[in-house]
């Protein structure tokens, strides 16, 4: 009663929160008189205008936090910088998530045992990248998932022809003799599996066949082996037991020499290259693998050993990258040193060093050198440079002559670390930070030919990876672990095409620069032989992931809703959650959050009074009858029951319970919803919403904070701007980097 809509920018964070409302159709409550459609839209139209023209007035760009390089950026700017791919999930700990992102700011908390990874990461990735001459001996395990089906070729790494096994990319610290040793799964009575038939295991190192070898149909199971599935009262002779229980692994190694720097090292098994005849055999469920050892034998894990009788360190990428100068003499080592750690630091910290912190990195070159000679300094002040906070930290500082609680924009080396950390995750390569310091990013013409370049990288894929699959939830998908008695044909190798349909399919939208509306409405998906089953899609088949065009029979599959992936995340163990999906959609595509729940309510039961299982649908109504639950559920369940068709693991079904699936419903504002296909029209009825909680979503990630009232202005300035293209994704990411919050930052109120 205390706010005046006529001077709505006067007040705008209680202002912002109406529109939202407004837009969202939450008020007024549900059951009060509701305006039309054009008095909504007249009374919206209003208070953005006020509170537009008041934000212009005085701009607010907010204040970034201090921001800690977070694990994937961390990782790809040490790619960037020294050539070097790292395992950094390996390296350090998962990072702090807050507003969907694990790049936000106020959450990439440091403590005393994170400072401690870093320092042992960089100890770490300064050897990699300089090589260790004088390395002993170590061993590196990798490992495959049990429930990891190896029936097919298992990635682009490995040779046509192949079936199952591994490829890594692993490091060689020097030139040396190595050994790989091949480990074999085995059932839950220690057998190992796939022993009756000889089968060629074939090694590489970067795609060139070292060795050959041969696992199973040894001369011990000429006896009688023990039986298909094993039991515990029926073994077969001492000789086949002997040989299924590890003698058939026991020469599964290869020794070889290899020269400094990572190498792609492939184990796998050559496919036979025959197809069974008959009808199709569905795969084995993971109760029945457990006993299980017929079959095909599955690698387990290889372990890779070396080096020994090391001979020093050859040229790698990473050396190249570090040694762009090679004294001759003594009196050259310490000016090839300063080019070389100056040049270094440049990069990886985003701006031009200054003395004092070439002086630093000088200081530690002398002492490691002292200890080892010229390149033991080198690896010293590296490993000090990546250990440091210059590296570590992105930190924007107030310019002199700035006023107190002042907008002001920040300077071009800034904003050209905020554009790379956007648009790759990563560090700014030597194009754009060279007009950064000429200051020409200031140019709107040359800033929008960088942003455009940019995306024309392939880094720009990080775009899909990295922001699309966190608002998205998928990453949330290798947590899930559905409910092996309900389904048992989910494995590992249906999450992974999962996960790989919906990066393809994003990613392929951003390459193509198509509009963000076609993630709801594409005709195409990305599908192999094991996920066009799962979806009953025929024709397809290997395990190679290609564009399929989808006829329309299979409209519900069309976009991202209905991706196996996102329905599985939203999803519980053992059944749908309407509650799931409807929160995740409005989250994330209609830009409507629920509140929180309240305090002490009830659970779902999962049956009727009568013990007997009921369909979804009978179980929320009972639910709702709680008066503290009917009121978020009026907006959340009508969403999630449009998903109803399709299970917990994303297959369609007609049925739940016994009962035909009912998948209708109306919302609030008296919109009806029939089925995945109604949902797609009527969010696609609305694309300045759906692009707004896109721009929303998108701003949040670049500038790497919450988003708070007053950056509402900018996100409709972005929308405004990409609607003119169509909304595009060039569109809407050009208008990002160009908006006041990504462009300006407010100093210090102290």
């Amino acid at each position: 009663d205390k706010v005046d809509p006529a001077k709505a920018g006067q007040d705008p964070a209680v202002w912002e929160k109406v529109v939202h409302k407004l837009r969202s159709r939450a008020m007024p409550p549900p059951g009060r008189p509701r305006p039309d459609a054009p008095s909504y839209q007249a009374l919206i139209t209003h208070l953005e205008s006020e509170l537009d023209r008041a934000a212009s007035a005085r701009p607010n760009p907010g204040r970034p936090a201090i921001r800690r390089l977070n694990r994937t950026e961390y990782a790809n700017a040490i790619r960037d910088l020294l050539g070097v791919d790292i395992n950094a999930e390996a390296l350090l700990p998962v990072d702090e998530v807050d507003q969907g992102f694990d790049n936000i700011g106020d959450a990439l908390s440091v403590t005393p045992v994170l400072l401690e990874r870093y320092l042992s990461a960089a100890r770490v990735i300064s050897r990699m990248a300089v090589g260790e001459p004088k390395a002993r001996p170590f061993s590196e395990k990798y490992e495959l998932s049990k429930f990891l089906t190896q029936d097919d070729r298992m990635g682009d790494d490995l040779p046509f022809g192949s079936r199952g096994g591994i490829a890594v990319r692993h490091y060689f610290p020097a030139d040396g003799e190595y050994t790989i040793r091949v480990f074999l799964q085995r059932n839950s009575r220690d057998y190992i599996r796939g022993l009756a038939e000889p089968h060629p295991l074939d090694f590489r190192i970067d795609g060139e066949r070292i060795k050959l070898l041969t696992v199973g149909g040894g001369d011990e199971l000429k006896g009688e082996p023990g039986p298909t599935f094993s039991q515990a009262a029926k073994i077969g002779d001492p000789a086949s037991e002997t040989y299924e229980h590890g003698g058939a692994e026991q020469d599964l190694e290869v020794r070889f020499h290899a020269k400094a720097g990572q190498h792609l090292v492939a184990v796998t098994f050559l496919s036979k290259g025959t197809i069974p005849e008959g009808a199709y055999q569905a795969s084995l469920s993971q109760f029945q693998l457990v006993q299980y050892k017929g079959g095909n034998p599955y690698i387990d894990n290889v372990v890779i050993t070396g080096p020994y009788n090391a001979t020093g360190v050859t040229e790698t990428p990473g050396r190249r990258k570090v040694f762009v100068c090679r004294p001759k003499r003594t009196a050259e080592e310490d000016a090839c040193a300063e080019k070389i750690l100056s040049m270094l630091a440049r990069r990886a910290y985003r701006r031009p060093p200054t003395d004092k912190d070439v002086r630093t990195l000088l200081h530690v070159y002398q002492d490691g050198r002292g200890e080892g000679g010229f390149e033991s300094g080198i690896q010293a002040a590296l490993e000090r440079m990546l250990a440091g906070p210059e590296f570590l930290f992105r930190i924007e500082r107030d310019p002199t002559g700035v006023g107190l609680d002042a907008a002001y924009r920040i300077s071009d080396i800034e904003l050209a670390s905020r554009l790379s950390f956007f648009l790759w995750s990563s560090i700014p390569d030597d194009e754009l930070l060279k007009l950064a310091e000429r200051g020409r990013l200031k140019d709107p013409a040359i800033f929008e030919q960088q942003v455009r370049r940019m995306l024309g990288d392939p880094r720009s894929r990080s775009l899909a990876t990295n922001f699309a699959s966190q608002w998205l939830y998928l990453r949330n998908l290798g947590s899930k672990t559905p409910d092996p008695k309900l389904f048992p044909e989910f494995d590992d190798n249906l999450r992974q095409a999962f996960r790989q349909e919906t990066e393809l399919f994003v990613e392929s939208t951003l390459g193509e620069d198509r509009s963000v509306l076609r993630l709801l409405d594409a005709d195409y998906t990305f599908l192999n032989e094991r996920l066009a089953r799962h979806y009953g899609i025929p024709n397809v088949y290997g395990s190679y992931l290609r564009r399929v065009t989808l006829s329309p029979e299979f409209d519900a599959r069309r976009g991202l809703l209905g991706h196996g992936s996102l329905l599985t995340v939203n999803s519980y163990a053992n059944r749908t959650s309407v509650v799931l999906r409807g929160k995740w959609l409005l989250e994330n595509l209609l830009g409507a959050p629920p509140p929180p729940p309240p305090p002490n309510v009830p659970s779902l039961e999962d049956s009727g009074s009568d013990g007997k299982a009921l369909p979804l649908r009978q179980l929320m109504e009972k639910h709702r009858k709680n008066p503290a639950c009917a009121g978020c559920h009026a907006a959340i369940d009508p969403l999630g029951f449009a998903l109803e068709n399709f299970d917990a693991i994303g297959r369609w079904r007609t049925a739940d319970a016994g009962t035909l699936v009912n998948s209708s419903g109306v919302l609030p504002d008296g919109t009806r919803l029939d089925g995945v296909s109604g949902l797609r029209n009527v969010v696609l009825s609305r694309p300045d919403e759906f692009a707004s909680v896109f721009a929303e979503k998108m701003l949040t990630y670049a500038l790497g904070r919450r988003l708070e009232y007053y950056d509402f202005p900018a996100i409709r300035k972005i929308v405004r701007e990409a609607e003119r293209y169509d909304y595009r994704w060039s569109s809407l990411i050009i208008a990002t980097a160009r908006s006041m919050p990504f462009q300006m930052r407010r100093s210090s109120k102290s």
